[in-house]
């Protein structure tokens, strides 16, 4: 059997995360799995897992920061992005696709439907929400409001995100020795990552410049690359760690005492699989808010940016239990995968 994923964005942060850790669920169970991006993909991420991949069309119109504008954009482009993809489909000779977030989801649900392929969609955002459940079966991620809803509509199921099978075994001896090679790291303070994923946002650097102005106990290590060039100038190296963009964060958080990310994505299941508590910084990607502290229960503790200090002194007076429950759902996160390519594949069968 053959399943090919449809993925939007550029190939290298959680957009592609989500399909290769789901790829990878489906192939432990015989699915062989190939991979579309859009043309200007530079894929960096399924190539180092070893997938070539078929160039179409995917337009976005800027996920949760979408616009009526840019929706509408986004539409326009959509007529061949859909004839590219049923393209792609046909090619691959896929039994079933699988379109991941936003215009990937979008183009996999149309392009299937005209290649009459079944489709199923993992979805986060209000279009892709809108659109593709019209077509097929659609797992609803996290940060959509409908992740809360006890009842879904019949073409709908929930999912936390599929995670890499080795995230769990962070190793802390792998971490304190690559961060020993930081000269302004202390083995004998308690160590916070502060990360928003791939980029860094300017809401997490004035978080961590927050932090490091008004105390010098703790060592903060800042993981990502800036998302805008002038970024850069705000990471002051002698206050912070500067891991830069890093493939051993689940060593990372298994070493470190505390979490601040932003309140989305998948790094806020990666830390909780190592067990760790996580202030959510909430509205620094485009001024969105994701509500996660109400599909985490009592593992995290959201915080503005501003009253980050203040949230980071709550979450080390209540750990205990914030790692408790951190714990608990690391679990079910660590699940996901295997639920979802049981699923599909059950109703593929």
């Amino acid at each position: 059997m053959k399943a090919l994923f449809i993925v939007t964005g550029r190939g290298l942060g959680g957009d592609a995360m989500v399909a290769l850790n789901t790829m990878n669920a489906l192939e432990k169970r015989g699915v062989t799995c190939e991979v579309a991006l859009d043309e200007s993909a530079p894929g960096v991420l399924f190539e180092k897992y070893g997938y070539s991949w078929y160039k179409i069309s995917i337009p976005q119109a800027g996920g949760h920061s979408a616009t009526k504008l840019s929706a509408l954009k986004g539409a326009l482009k959509l007529i061949t992005a859909t004839f590219k993809a049923r393209s792609a489909i046909k090619k691959s000779k896929a039994d079933f696709v699988v379109g991941v977030l936003g215009g990937g989801a979008i183009v996999a649900s149309l392009g299937a439907k005209f290649a009459r392929k079944t489709c199923f969609s993992l979805i986060s955002t209000p279009l892709d929400s809108t659109v593709c459940p019209k077509f097929n079966q659609c797992y609803i991620l996290p940060e959509l409001d409908k992740f809360r809803w006890d009842k879904l509509p019949k073409n709908m199921d929930k999912s936390f995100y599929p995670l890499a099978d080795n995230l769990g075994d962070g190793n802390e001896e792998i971490a304190l020795q690559k961060l020993r090679e930081f000269p302004n790291f202390d083995e004998n303070k308690k160590t916070i990552v502060f990360s928003s994923g791939s980029s860094i946002f300017k809401g997490t650097l004035d978080a961590i410049n927050l932090v490091a102005n008004e105390t010098d106990k703790y060592n903060l290590v800042l993981v990502g690359l800036p998302l805008h060039e002038e970024y850069s100038e705000l990471i002051d190296e002698n206050k912070i760690i500067y891991a830069g963009y890093i493939d051993w964060i689940n060593h990372l958080f298994k070493f470190s005492d505390l979490t601040v990310l932003t309140d989305d994505g998948v790094s806020l299941e990666e830390a909780f699989t190592c067990g760790k508590p996580i202030v959510a910084l909430t509205r620094v990607k485009w001024g969105r808010y994701q509500n996660m502290a109400g599909v985490f229960k009592g593992a995290m503790i959201e915080s503005k940016v501003e009253d980050v200090c203040k949230s980071i002194d709550e979450a080390f007076e209540n750990y205990d239990s914030l790692q408790e429950n951190a714990l608990i759902y690391g679990k079910q996160c660590m699940e996901a995968g295997d639920y979802l390519a049981e699923r599909m594949l059950k109703k593929v069968e």
